[in-house]
């Protein structure tokens, strides 16, 4: 059959765009994981498994409530951007990236008030020590820049995922750096806060100043000028769209470290190390998979949603991706144990049980990567929301009844549950847009403008 022959494939030209892009991105990920991998080594070394359990904590903290009010300004801007470059409406790209720039802004500093308002009322709740709460609340002073992600947005539109691979090695690198001083010098707690904190902010100004140059390029003056009410009036259901893709996005985005938050209230910052490091193998090993969907999402809005092309390509991306998956796993199974004996100590090798557990839903999650964005091309955000949803609250009822039941092993068979209710929950709206393609709309040949 034609749609099985893999060499009929990369006869396509945006399907060997995908690839090309996704192994940008992949190449500074695997260096990347390797050098994140040495810094939670000399953390997990450098302290006692419940400072280490607290630093996690922290850093959980301010990533959670950053992922719970950060607007995906990415998907914004790739949706609404792309066209509108493809046609060479600037004024209009403009109007998106401001917009986007906005929300940003707002959403960063909302974040910022709440989680220091917050943080001494949940810090005893989520296992952080009254003595740590100080360090937490400076740690909090990152949740805008945490929370931006336009600049991302603006790099995936220009088709600059060269740069963008460059970027994801400055945090693991400074970290890693950092990490290996803290540890050599007896920083101790303070020197690893210190590490994280530096290595996450220069990460983030770093893709800002990137994306500001890239800009400057391409001839693209005023890109960066941030405005909510003007240019969300003149983008038609821009607030729709950034409203849907936020709550849904905040939901998973929040998966990871409210995760850690919960396990960390029921069990203590021990397990909450332990789960950090079982998700952290997890999170390197289905990468690919992430990769390949930023890589996918730029592409098909580019497509026609009618014809059959971003379907197709769906399909044998998630064959791929699910392959590769499949290797990782059984990577994972024969060398995961002795890797982390190795790289943390016998101490935390207690965290491959949990590992061994959560890698069983491993092909699931690399093999359904397309189904968000062929709902965003299809405009069934609202269905992306309601699957992300759904799939959230299973696996928050599940991770409180599992934990009471089966301890920290509980936690990771919630983890593969919930993995398999959201692909299943996304995988019914894109079957049904699929049957209904006819009715779609084109969003190339489209201007945006209300």
């Amino acid at each position: 059959m034609k749609a099985l022959n893999v060499k009929h494939w990369f006869a396509d030209g945006v399907f060997r765009t995908i690839l090309r892009n996704a192994s940008y991105l992949g190449s500074s990920k695997l260096l990347g994981a390797l050098l994140g991998l040495i810094a939670l080594a000399c953390a997990g070394r450098g302290m006692t498994p419940a400072l280490f359990g607290t630093l996690v904590l922290i850093h959980s903290y301010a990533n959670g409530v950053g992922a719970v009010v950060k607007f995906q300004t990415w998907q914004f801007i790739v949706r609404y951007g792309a066209p509108a470059l493809g046609r060479g409406d600037l004024d209009e790209l403009r109007d998106v990236t401001g917009f986007a720039f906005g929300l940003d802004l707002a959403s960063g500093l909302v974040g910022l008030a709440g989680g220091l308002i917050l943080l001494p009322f949940l810090a005893e709740r989520f296992g952080i020590a009254a003595q740590d709460v100080g360090i937490a609340m400076l740690y909090c002073t990152l949740i805008p820049t945490m929370t931006a992600a336009t600049p991302t947005g603006i790099l995936r539109v220009l088709d600059r995922f060269d740069q963008l691979a460059v970027q994801q090695l400055v945090t693991p690198l400074l970290r890693a750096v950092g990490g290996a001083v803290s540890y050599f010098g007896n920083f101790g707690f303070t020197g690893f806060v210190i590490t994280w904190f530096v290595a996450d902010l220069a990460g983030d100004l770093c893709l800002w100043v990137m994306a500001a140059v890239e800009l400057r390029r391409k001839g693209i003056h005023g890109a960066l000028r941030p405005g909510l009410l003007g240019p969300g009036r003149r983008l038609a259901n821009a607030w729709d769209f950034v409203w849907t893709t936020n709550i849904a996005h905040s939901i998973w985005a929040a998966w990871g470290p409210i995760s850690n938050l919960i396990v960390g209230a029921l069990l203590g910052p021990t397990s909450a190390g332990l789960f950090k490091i079982a998700s952290t193998f997890f999170d390197s090993a289905s990468k690919p998979a992430d990769l390949l969907s930023r890589s996918f999402y730029p592409e098909i809005m580019r497509l026609d949603p009618t014809s059959r092309h971003p379907w197709q390509l769906a399909i044998r991306s998630a064959l791929i991706s699910g392959a590769i998956g499949f290797v990782i796993l059984l990577l994972v199974m024969l060398g995961g144990e002795p890797v982390i004996g190795m790289v943390f100590g016998k101490r935390y090798v207690e965290a491959y049980d949990l590992l061994q557990l959560m890698t069983a839903s491993l092909i699931v999650t690399m093999a359904s990567f397309p189904l968000e964005s062929l709902l965003y091309m299809a405009g069934r955000q609202r269905a992306a929301l309601v699957a992300e949803g759904a799939a959230a609250l299973g696996y928050a009822g599940l991770i409180f009844m599992l934990i009471h039941l089966f301890g920290i092993e509980g936690a990771g068979l919630a983890y593969v549950a919930g993995v398999c209710l959201k692909a299943l929950f996304m995988l019914l709206p894109t079957l049904w847009a699929y049957r209904d393609r006819s009715s779609l709309s084109h969003v190339m040949t489209q201007g945006a403008r209300a």
